[in-house]
């Protein structure tokens, strides 16, 4: 698992597509989780994150390498780099240690202390990055309303537009809408399909709640920008049918489920695809 880990998404169903989709990007992430971070510090990457400065990048890289190896070795590793001047490099490598033993509470401290010690050396962009990854925390802890003040404080911190700003608001979106606030997640999403236009989880978010919502329309046009940009992706092809059965478009409901199985069988979305194609006559009945 990642530092970012959502686990809350949206509505409860017994399957939501977009879960598995961001819990999968997600997990690619945390395969090498600051693969790049450890670049020279002047450059500002393509997708807008700064690295760390080289004086911090190798015990920030062998700190997150000893939590994926370990969790309790990676809290150990932290909480020693930070009395030794670690900055809040290690108060962040600490949260992502406890996040790695699904530890949310003392991952939120962490992520909110680092936050803040971001801010006061004048590292906004640090800071809101912190920000959110505590908002994220606080997804995965179950505690949606801790999760939206983060992600908030993220965007006061004022990061740069582009497609960082815009996965920010998927996040804010995911929380807002387990808060109920459906207009404030149409918001964060309409932000998100501008910002992160280019992420195809974008457009599978903002088509699911605009499927849950009756925008069937809406739903029908984000959910073909997901297939174009993705169409190997289960998660996409299984909300694809979603929405294709509600707007009496049975082939092409039959044709993405079966897409879904062929990509993916033995994933939540194939199963779930392949629940919806044995159900599908009844459903064409109604």
């Amino acid at each position: 698992m990642a530092i970012l880990l959502p686990l809350l998404l949206l509505t409860p169903q017994a399957y939501d597509p977009e879960v598995e989709a961001v819990m999968n990007r997600r997990r690619k992430e945390a395969a090498a989780p600051a693969a790049s971070s450890a670049a020279p510090a002047q450059a500002v990457r393509a997708d807008g994150r700064i690295p760390v400065p080289e004086k911090f990048a190798k015990p920030f890289q062998a700190c997150l390498d000893q939590a994926i190896d370990s969790p309790d070795q990676g809290i150990a590793f932290a909480q020693k780099w930070r009395l030794e001047g670690g900055s809040f490099y290690a108060r962040h490598c600490l949260g992502f240690a406890y996040a790695r033993a699904e530890r949310w509470a003392p991952a939120i401290v962490a992520f909110e202390q680092a936050a803040d010690e971001a801010e006061r050396g004048g590292d906004m962009a640090q800071s809101a990055r912190l920000w959110a990854q505590a908002g994220n925390a606080a997804l995965a802890g179950g505690d949606a309303a801790k999760a939206r003040t983060s992600f908030d404080a993220a965007l006061a911190r004022g990061l740069p537009d582009g497609l960082e700003k815009g996965e920010l608001h998927l996040d804010r979106a995911r929380a807002l809408v387990a808060l109920g606030d459906m207009d404030g997640a149409r918001d964060s999403l309409d932000v998100a399909t501008v910002q992160a236009a280019q992420d195809p989880l974008a457009w599978l978010l903002s088509a699911t709640l605009a499927r849950r919502t009756g925008e069937l329309k809406l739903a029908q046009a984000h959910i073909a920008r997901a297939v174009q940009m993705s169409p190997d992706d289960a998660s996409v092809a299984l909300e694809e049918g979603n929405i294709a059965i509600l707007t009496d478009h049975e082939d092409v409901a039959r044709s993405a489920w079966q897409r879904a199985v062929k990509i993916a069988p033995a994933s939540p979305a194939g199963k779930a695809a392949a629940e919806s194609l044995a159900r599908l006559p009844a459903a064409a009945a109604r």
